[in-house]
């Protein structure tokens, strides 16, 4: 036997691994005998075409009518650019992100704290704890767009059951037009949402919080931390995780807002309560301009996409 031949089989890294009785040839990936590479393709093929057709097919068509002046009834005709530029020098577009921004900057952490408290007050199991989760997860089940026709009800001036109870706890006559003013239609937007909403910030950590060890809890009690500490020191960065996505999910649910601003004021009065998507939308199909539309729609797609990148920088520095 050479020298060559001996140092070959001293080498266990020199040949694949042995495959009944034989190794697999050195530079080649072993191939599974249970399982062929065309078993897994043909097992994801459905979600991939899935995906295909109700996500890549339309955003490519999508993206091919932003370059175009596609109306909505009538023939269209390639304009290339155009409809970007007008997009980002359109002034009402920026008013609509503007007052998107101020909108989600005031409901994000009230949701994430009200959140919080609700998974902590139902996280034990004390008796009730069930019963309250249904409860406080209720409102988001019924969905914003029930509660908010609801609310046009209740928001009326003098008939309304909102300015019946102000008006007795002497805090107003009773005849607050809620919705035609641009800041009283805000903050009872926000209310809305704010009390709405919590219940899925409550699902997402109480999922969370269940999983964080007893003994650690048991620890910081005999070491004497207050409950305060305990939450601080111990809750809040083991679901760390959980309150980040919390936030992201609610960033981009208030960027995407649309159902209560046109069903209470319909971006009025004026202009003054329209969101991004509502803007777009009385581009598309008000104004009729689908492609003018659809530039600012893959506009916003980016924007979202990168406050979310941001978010997720953040979050993982935090986490560092």
């Amino acid at each position: 036997m050479s020298a060559l031949d001996a140092g070959a089989r001293s080498d266990p890294l020199a040949a694949g691994p042995v495959r009944d009785g034989a190794r697999t040839p050195p530079g080649r990936r072993p191939v599974s005998l249970t399982h062929r590479p065309v078993t897994g393709i043909l097992l994801i093929s459905p979600a991939m075409a899935l995906v295909a057709f109700f996500a890549l097919i339309p955003i490519v068509f999508a993206a091919y009518i932003s370059f175009t002046n596609w109306p909505l009834i009538g023939d269209y005709r390639f304009v290339g650019l155009e409809n970007y530029r007008l997009a980002l020098a359109d002034p009402g577009m920026w008013k609509a992100l503007r007052y998107t921004v101020l909108y989600t900057a005031i409901v994000t952490v009230p949701i994430l704290v009200l959140g919080y408290g609700l998974a902590v007050l139902v996280r034990a199991n004390r008796p009730g704890a069930t019963v309250l989760r249904t409860v406080f997860f209720t409102p988001y089940v019924v969905g914003l767009t029930t509660l908010s026709y609801m609310l046009v009800l209740e928001a009326q001036p003098d008939s309304g059951a909102l300015n019946r109870i102000l008006a007795g706890l002497g805090l107003s006559d009773g005849t607050t037009a809620w919705l035609l003013d641009g800041v009283l239609a805000t903050v009872l937007l926000s209310a809305l949402v704010i009390w709405a909403v919590p219940g899925l910030t409550m699902i997402l950590l109480l999922s969370a919080m269940q999983g964080v060890p007893q003994d650690v809890y048991e620890a910081a009690d005999i070491d004497g931390a207050t409950w305060l500490r305990r939450e601080l020191s111990i809750t809040v960065p083991i679901i760390r995780p959980a309150i980040g996505m919390s936030l992201i999910i609610s960033v981009i649910g208030s960027f995407l807002a649309f159902n209560q601003f046109f069903i209470l004021t319909k971006g009025g009065p004026g202009t003054d309560t329209t969101t991004i998507v509502g803007h777009i939308y009385n581009r598309a199909f008000v104004e009729l301009q689908l492609g003018s539309a659809t530039a600012m729609s893959l506009i916003l797609v980016v924007f979202t996409a990168l406050v979310t990148i941001a978010q997720f920088v953040l979050l993982k520095g935090s986490d560092d």
